[in-house]
C-alpha cells in the first residue's frame, strides 16, 4: 500500500505521520525512530526512511487512527524555497499577450538556463489555511504549481541523474502581489527597479499541501495535469509538459550554484490562467482549490 507523509497537530505540537487508506500513523512512534517526528527529520535519512515508512502504511488498518483533516498542517517547513519564474510556455504567451509583446524564442536557443527567486520559509502555510491579503495590495494573484521535495543532498548533479534526488511532490500556490512587484518611482530601467520581496514573499504566500507523496507514487513530473479554481471557476488547466524548464534541468541548475538539502522545495513554476492574463485579482472571502494529477488537492481561503 502507498503513503502520503503528512504533518498533523496531535496535541503535544506538529508531528510527522502517514496516510494510508483512511488511517494516520505516527511515524516515530511506529517506527520507533525519534528522528522521524518531523517530516525534516524524515527527509535527512530519506534513502531508508521511505523503506519504513511503506512498511508501516501496510499495517496502518491496526496502527493507525482515524483522520482529523483539521489537525493536518504543511506536510515539511523547509529551510528553503527555490521558485522557478516564467516556466510554462503557455503562462509565457499569456503574459507577453496581456502587456502587448510579440512571442518569444524558446530560451534554450539562446543558451539562457532556469532561474529561481526565493520565498521565505516564514511564508508557508497549510491546508485550509485562511491567507491575509497583503495591505493595500489590489492585484493578488494565484499560481499554481507542482513543488519537489529534496531528499538527498545535491551539489553539482547531472541532469540525468537529478530525479533521483527528489523525495516526492506537493501542491503549491505561490501566490503573487503583482502590484508589489515594483518600487515606484524608480524607473523601469533602472537595475534596482523589481521588488521580489513584496512581490512573492509576504507572510502566508506559500499555501503547501495537503501531503508529501513519494516520488515514486507520481510517476513523470512532465506529464501531470494541473488546475486551479477560484469559487469553483477553473482558471488555471495545463499539464506539466509545459514547462520550458524541466524539474531536472532546474535541480541541475540550481545544484551548481548552491547546495540542496533534503526538505528544500523548489515550486516548479504555473501554467497560464493566472489573474494577470485576464486582470481579475483575488479579493477577500475567495476560496482556491489546486489540484495536481497523483498528487492530491489543497485547498486555502482568501481573509
Amino acid at each position: 500500500m502507498g503513503y502520503k507523509l503528512v504533518t498533523y497537530d496531535a496535541g503535544k505540537g506538529a508531528r510527522a505521520g502517514i496516510i494510508a487508506g483512511d488511517r494516520l500513523v505516527d511515524a516515530a512512534d511506529a517506527s520507533g525512530n525519534a528522528a522521524y517526528a518531523t517530516t525534516l527529520g524524515i527527509f535527512t535519512d530519506w534513502a531508508a526512511a521511505d523503506k519504513t515508512l511503506a512498511a508501516l502504511a501496510a499495517d496502518a488498518g491496526t496502527k493507525g487512527v482515524a483522520i482529523d483533516w483539521k489537525a493536518v498542517r504543511a506536510p515539511v517547513q523547509p529551510r528553503a524555497i527555490y521558485c522557478a519564474g516564467a516556466n510554462y510556455g503557455d503562462h509565457v504567451r499569456e503574459m507577453n499577450a496581456a502587456q502587448g509583446r510579440g512571442p518569444e524564442p524558446d530560451p534554450h536557443t539562446l543558451g539562457l538556463k532556469p532561474w529561481h527567486f526565493i520565498k521565505s520559509a516564514h511564508s508557508v502555510v497549510g491546508p485550509g489555511a485562511a491567507v491575509k491579503i497583503p495591505p493595500a495590495s489590489k492585484k493578488l494573484d494565484w499560481e499554481v504549481e507542482l513543488a519537489a521535495v529534496i531528499g538527498l543532498t545535491a551539489k553539482d548533479v547531472k541532469e540525468a541523474d537529478a530525479l533521483k534526488y527528489v523525495a516526492g511532490y506537493t501542491v503549491s500556490n505561490d501566490l503573487s502581489a503583482r502590484d508589489f512587484g515594483w518600487r515606484p518611482p524608480v524607473p523601469t530601467t533602472s537595475p534596482f527597479y523589481s521588488d521580489w520581496l513584496a512581490h512573492k514573499s509576504f507572510d502566508g504566500s506559500c499555501p503547501l499541501g495537503p501531503w508529501i507523496v513519494p516520488a515514486g507514487d507520481v510517476g513523470d513530473p512532465q506529464n501531470l495535469g494541473i488546475r486551479l479554481w477560484v469559487n469553483g471557476t477553473i482558471k488555471q488547466d495545463s499539464n506539466t509538459s509545459e514547462m520550458i524548464y524541466t524539474l531536472a534541468e532546474q535541480i541541475a541548475q540550481l545544484s551548481l550554484r548552491i547546495t540542496l538539502h533534503p526538505g528544500d522545495v523548489i515550486l516548479t513554476g504555473t501554467p497560464a490562467g493566472v489573474g494577470a492574463g485576464r486582470n481579475e485579482f483575488l479579493k477577500a472571502g475567495d476560496s482556491l482549490e489546486l489540484w495536481c494529477e497523483n498528487v492530491g488537492t489543497l485547498k486555502h481561503t482568501m481573509a
